[in-house]
Parts: structure tokens; sequence; C-alpha cells
């Protein structure tokens, strides 16, 4: 993601949705996992379901893929909800589309290579278990063949038997940037073709799985039916961001505005004293927060989240996994010849 501001007229955490579609997503939402009811609610009023933290970890076995065009990107979106989900025992991967030579200093190859360091990192403080790159040419998407994004995509899910995906929203409006709409549209396909007996070839190696359960994020307005309360993982949020020093708005911009200040006597108080509370800070009060609008094109974590009676929050625009009726139906309905 570049650090730029955008269009973003008419967004907010509880973006109006019309009022069928948003029932029928809430109400799917709700009918996916009883154990996730028990803390969880939705709020009635706006058909904004609140997903809040779980005790112990009762997501062990499950499988989730982060899947980023830019190392920066779900870290930006997603960095809290990743980390709940991982807390709660996911076992998860990422998956980055780019090489990302576009962003950075120095040479292509510096750029590559730095870039690729600090995504080993962002994996890191996230928890995510391994790292796959599968290295396509930054901003320049929309000139691969989708077909073997696809494939490539397909096989990682079923492979990793993936669970859950975070990823851009296909359905967000607004985006400018071809490496965000061509991974969104790649990643939708790919989820649901996995389950199919497309690629057959694959199929000697890997057995088909669908990938039901979406969480898509968005930096311009998107239909929103999901907050994710993301109170206990903000740090590590802003740890995953702080360690992406090669782009993006987090790094070591606090330490410099920091030095800057100091240099004409200076100081401002809310990114501390240090180096490191100064990165820190920057990134969870202007990056998150205060200039979240400008820095990531989208509401502020803690207004999304005062809006729910919430600490910190995201916005999600959900899909779990689809309830049908019909066992439940001939249940009732059955009878006797």
């Amino acid at each position: 993601m570049e650090r730029r501001n955008f269009i973003s007229k008419g967004l907010a955490a509880g973006a109006i949705i019309p009022a069928a579609y948003a029932t029928l997503i809430s109400n799917e939402a709700q009918a996916s996992e009883k154990i996730e009811h028990q803390q969880n609610e939705a709020v009635a009023a706006d058909d904004i379901f609140i997903e809040r933290s779980l005790k112990g970890r009762p997501h062990e076995g499950k499988v989730l893929a982060v899947i980023q065009p830019h190392v920066d990107d779900a870290t930006l979106f997603a960095g809290g909800a990743i980390a709940k989900l991982i807390s709660e025992g996911y076992t998860g991967y990422l998956i980055r589309i780019t090489n990302d030579d576009a962003a950075g200093s120095g040479t292509d190859g510096d750029r590559v290579l730095n870039n690729e360091k600090d995504n080993d990192q962002v994996a890191k403080v996230l928890g995510l278990k391994k790292v796959y790159n599968l290295g396509y040419r930054n901003h320049r998407m929309d000139e691969y063949n989708t077909q073997e994004i696809k494939g490539r995509l397909i096989f990682l899910f079923r492979l990793l038997k993936v669970d859950t995906i975070f990823s851009y929203d296909p359905w967000g409006h607004y985006e400018e940037n071809p490496d965000h709409y061509v991974t969104a549209q790649a990643v939708e396909a790919a989820r649901w073709m996995s389950g199919s007996v497309d690629y057959p070839e694959q199929l000697d190696v890997v057995k088909p799985h669908a990938v039901n359960e979406r969480y898509y994020f968005a930096r311009g307005p998107q239909l929103v039916n999901r907050i994710v309360d993301i109170s206990k993982h903000i740090d590590t949020k802003v740890q995953s961001n702080v360690v992406i020093t090669t782009q993006g708005p987090g790094g070591d911009n606090g330490s410099r505005i920091k030095k800057s200040l100091a240099e004409k006597g200076k100081k401002l108080p809310i990114l501390g004293d240090t180096d490191e509370s100064a990165d820190f800070n920057y990134v969870k009060h202007f990056v998150l927060d205060i200039d979240s609008q400008a820095q990531r094109g989208t509401p502020s974590d803690k207004e999304i989240g005062k809006k729910y009676g919430l600490e910190w929050a995201e916005a999600y625009h959900y899909i779990g996994n689809p309830v049908s009726a019909l066992s439940d139906y001939i249940e009732k309905n059955a009878v006797d010849k």
C-alpha cells in the first residue's frame, strides 16, 4: 500500500448496507460457529456483528491465510484480527503476491531484499507459521495472467487446508492500485475453485478444499458487517507495522520526526523519549488513529471501536460458512408414507 490520501467520502465503520443484504450476512455470520456466539453479539440497530476475544484456544486446528499484495497491507488493516485469531488457536500463513520492487530506496535488488526481510518480520510478530512469496512485479499485477495467479493460490489453499482468509475486498470501491484489486479478485475466485475439480493435475498431490470464511478489508468505501474487537491485540498490530522499515507509514517515521523536532529544540510528548517509543507511539496514535484517514485511507481504529463501546476495533466485510436449511426442513417436515 502506498502512503497517500484516498477518496473516502461516505465511508464509516458502520457503512450503510442494504437491509436485506445486511440481514443475510448477519444471519450467516451468527450461524457459523456456536462457540463464537457465547461471547459475540449482533447489534440489531444496524446489523453489525461484534466479534470479541474468546477465552482459551477454541480455534485450535483451524488454518488461516493472509493474502496481501505488499508487505504493509494486512498489517495496516487487519493486523489486530489476525493476531486475535492466532492467539485463539489458528495456525496462520502469509502469502505475499508481489516482490515490492517499486517500494523503498536503493536498487531494485535492494528493495526486493529489504521488503522480503520486512515481510518475514511481519510474520514473526503476528505469529504466522510460514511465508510464501509469489514474486510478481509491484504495481504491474494487471499485466499478469489471472488464471496463473488463481492456480497458484488454489494449490496453496488446498495444500494448507485453509479455513479462513484475510485479503482486500473484491467488492471494495474506488481502489486505485491494480495490485490490490487484481489480488482481491484472484483470491475470491481461487477460494471457491479450490473446492472443485479445477486444475485436476493438482489432485494427484492435494485434495479439493474450499475456503468459506472471509475477512475482507478495504481502504475505500465497502460493505461493513463485522466489527472485530482488537483491544487486547492493538500493541501487536502496532509492532507489526513498526518492523516494516522499507515502505509504508510505519517503520522509523516516529523517530525521524522526533529527531527533526529535537534539532529545532522541540519535542512531541506523545512520542515518548526514546527512538523505540517514538516509532511505536507514532504508529499507534497517528497511523492507526489521529492521522488514519490520510495515512491509510480508512477511519481510525479507535473511532471505529468507540462507536461500538470498544477501545480499538477493525471493520470488515465478512462472509462466513453458508448454512443449508435443507436438513432441518426435512427433519421437521418429513412424514411416513
